[in-house]
């Protein structure tokens, strides 16, 4: 999903105000008014770059004087003791935006190199790797465009643009048959062109959905990777069809060799080891 540069920078203001409040006392009673200087960013740990133009926007909407120049693009592979970018501007300014840019880029980093990982394990498979629904409140935009920069893909963004019927809808709904009947009145009525996902647990489940239609996508939920492997090559030329449910980096390539379209895993964003860096002040 496209998100607005509006959207992004309401966020990155909401963190702000978050952050600053009605002021950064510290910098502001220990920094000579006026004081102006630089900045670098030092990676202190390999991984996938990800956030500088997230972090870029945090400066600039602190102070719009800051100059910013960059050194490395995201989505880049980094080793420590590389330096992302520098920064100059008022001291004050910058020491304000700190904390917040860093934030930013420690995460969205951790995320990136943990993407592109486990993408690595996939190398010669076409299966594709997903992200999910598991992500930080308010932090979601800038989390998919992590697991992006990182060579995943992005699954729905959010309850509205996909109906993904999973185990709960199906109970309550009384079966698989009865929520996907009712997911696409529900389409017709609303008059709505999103794609329907069907989760099921089950051979009778995968039957029941089969045999109703009218979906784009079956996921099969905890499946090993026989069970997996017999209904992809059921479900064949139909469907798309998704693996989720407890995938790890060690069963994620023998998931993958059963042809299954798509792996998602939620560890992806909600599971991550930020990546190490830090702001150093040029001292001349």
């Amino acid at each position: 999903m496209k998100t607005s540069i509006t959207a992004i920078e309401q966020l990155i203001n909401q963190a702000i105000k978050e952050d600053i409040g009605n002021g950064d006392h510290t910098s502001l009673s220990t920094i000579p008014t006026g004081t102006q200087g630089k900045m670098y960013l030092l990676i202190k740990e390999s991984g996938v770059l990800a956030g500088i133009e997230i972090a870029e926007k945090v400066f600039t909407q602190i102070d719009p004087d800051i100059q910013f120049k960059r050194f490395i693009t995201d989505g880049t592979f980094v080793n420590s003791g590389d330096i992302a970018f520098e920064i100059s501007g008022l001291v004050v300014s910058m020491l304000s935006a700190e904390r917040l840019a860093l934030n930013f880029m420690q995460r969205m980093s951790g995320i990136a190199t943990k993407t592109a990982y486990l993408v690595s394990l996939l190398n010669g498979l076409p299966t594709r790797l997903l992200d999910t629904r598991k992500t930080t409140p308010n932090m979601r935009i800038f989390e998919k465009q992590a697991v992006r920069l990182g060579g995943g893909e992005n699954h729905r963004f959010g309850l509205f643009d996909m109906i993904l019927i999973k185990n709960n809808h199906v109970d309550f709904a009384g079966g698989v048959r009865n929520a996907l009947i009712a997911a696409n009145n529900y389409l017709k009525q609303k008059k709505l062109n999103i794609p329907i996902e069907i989760e099921v647990r089950n051979f009778n489940e995968l039957d029941e959905a089969l045999d109703t239609g009218n979906f784009q996508r079956i996921m099969l939920d905890n499946f090993s990777t026989s069970d997996l492997k017999k209904a992809v090559e059921i479900i064949a030329g139909r469907y798309e069809t998704e693996a989720s449910g407890g995938i790890t980096e060690k069963t994620l390539y023998d998931y993958a060799l059963t042809g299954v379209t798509f792996i998602s895993v939620g560890a992806l964003t909600h599971h991550i080891k930020s990546l190490d860096m830090s702001l150093r002040a040029v001292v001349e």
